[in-house]
């Protein structure tokens, strides 16, 4: 069974991510591309460090090739954003990364990308997952990966500098060159650090990195970059005297802050500061999209320049879609994933990053300091979210409690509207807010919460966790 979710099919090494399903899935996308008599555009493919990765990636390109479709493949390992950058550079109708991004190190995955480097639409993955089902192996054909690349059917490419230049021609290496920054970066065992320290060094920053080797279990941690995750990195912060701290995921698509005075700097914040750089001190314009569990924040700021803040259901593939259909400035979510207009149309954590760094070098201020400003000037809104397992049946439970009878708690504060656009989000008249839903990556009930303070924030979910009988569950944050 192979299932896509917000962010690509993911799934357990062994169980339903096998050569077998991989293979399938690499038909499927040949089918699609011959009836979308795209096979002259080829495919792109490339893998991060994962166990299984660039197997994988082997296995997905000996089917594709099998069936006449040339392949272009990354010989290195690559962040995410690359491949992306790949598909719209080499102009191919489809492309891959081999991820799982963030989840555990037993999970392994593909996202799939379509024409100009952006994330497959549900349209898109929806088809393939009919075409799985209607097949068996046999129809999955394949050849030998280096008989592939002697027919010319396989081109092994590296589009690494282009990417970086891309990146450097995009921010102020000048600004940067001025400042002496002292950085310190956790690639979490994932693949940010040839990327981003080539940038910062380019730009003479001052660049040591941590957790940098190759680790396929990543060091017994969650390769997500999150203020459980990032203990290490805050407390060499402070020690090394450093001025930010720069975590990447597995795949280097979302990003995780550390301030010179070891505070994780929540990713709401983190957009929200970079919107406000771009429009007060770059003096850009356009709008902001976030998605149902990002902060509020951004609607404060985009009304406050003649802006709009537009909001989407989760997956990035809404966030990109709005950007552009609204020419919208910046886009990002609560998770760390953002990317600004420009740039790829997906998430790049390397990207973000430099324009962070960017920032600090133009407004000569520290990081504490700039959050500071926004929050006086635009209000304080602070975050706490809750992620819970669940079994099969008490799933059920729950889509029947929450999404058929539409129950909800007796809330403290006066509602101003309800959506179920993404999961069940609840507005209260006080600009505070409440969703719960399914992730679309892993299997956890999710519970994000946004008010005037964080004790308010976790009140609400407190609730919101007792009202559904979950005070029991184990808790994954």
């Amino acid at each position: 069974m192979i299932e896509f979710g917000t962010g690509g099919w993911r799934a357990k090494i062994g169980e339903e991510f096998t050569k077998t399903n991989i293979q399938l899935l690499a038909q499927a996308i040949a089918n699609l591309i011959f009836e979308q008599e795209a096979e002259s555009k080829g495919f792109l493919i490339g893998y991060d460090r994962r166990f299984l990765s660039d197997k994988a990636a082997k296995w997905l390109t000996e089917v594709l090739a099998a069936n006449g479709i040339k392949v272009f493949f990354i010989e290195r390992i690559s962040p995410t954003p690359l491949v992306m950058f790949g598909v719209k550079e080499y102009g191919t109708f489809y492309g891959a990364a081999i991820t799982a991004s963030h989840n555990p190190a037993d999970y392994n995955g593909v996202k799939l990308f379509t024409k100009g480097g952006k994330d497959a639409t549900e349209e898109v993955t929806d088809e393939l997952e009919k075409k799985i089902n209607r097949m068996n192996l046999i129809e999955a054909k394949s050849m030998d990966f280096e008989q592939a690349k002697a027919e010319g059917l396989v081109e092994e490419i590296d589009p690494f500098n282009k990417y970086i230049d891309t990146i450097i021609s995009m921010i102020d290496t000048e600004a940067i060159k001025n400042s002496n920054m002292k950085i310190l970066l956790d690639p979490m065992f994932g693949v940010s650090k040839t990327s981003l320290q080539t940038i910062l060094i380019t730009a003479r920053c001052e660049v040591e990195t941590i957790n940098d080797r190759h680790d396929t279990l990543f060091g017994g941690r969650l390769p997500s970059p999150n203020t459980h995750t990032l203990n290490r990195l805050k407390n060499m912060v402070v020690e090394g005297n450093y001025d930010l701290g720069i975590g990447t995921d597995g795949d280097a698509d979302r990003l995780g802050i550390i301030d010179e005075k070891g505070n994780f700097i929540h990713p709401n914040d983190v957009l929200a500061l970079l919107y406000y750089y771009l429009l007060e001190y770059k003096g850009w314009s356009g709008g902001v999209v976030r998605n149902v569990a990002t902060t509020h924040l951004l609607d404060q700021i985009a009304d406050a320049y003649g802006e709009k803040c537009y909001e989407v259901p989760v997956g990035f593939k809404h966030i990109s879609s709005t950007m552009e259909t609204k020419n919208a400035l910046i886009g990002g979510e609560s998770s760390g994933g953002l990317t600004i207009r420009g740039h790829i149309k997906g998430k790049d954590g390397i990207f973000a990053a430099s324009i962070l760094i960017e920032m600090l070098s133009v407004t000569k201020k520290r990081l504490s300091e700039l959050l500071e400003i926004v929050q006086q000037k635009f209000g304080y809104f602070k975050a706490a979210e809750s992620d819970l397992r669940f079994t099969d049946k008490e799933k059920a439970t729950l889509i029947q409690k929450l999404f058929i009878d539409k129950e909800l708690p007796e809330f403290d504060y006066e509602i101003k509207d309800i959506s179920y656009q993404d999961g069940v989000k609840v507005y209260f008249k006080n600009k505070g807010w409440i969703i719960v839903r399914f992730s679309g990556t892993e299997p956890l009930l999710r519970i994000f919460a946004e008010m005037g303070t964080a004790v308010k924030a976790r009140e609400l979910i407190f609730q919101m966790k007792n009202f559904l009988d979950l005070e029991n569950y184990k808790s994954v944050i």
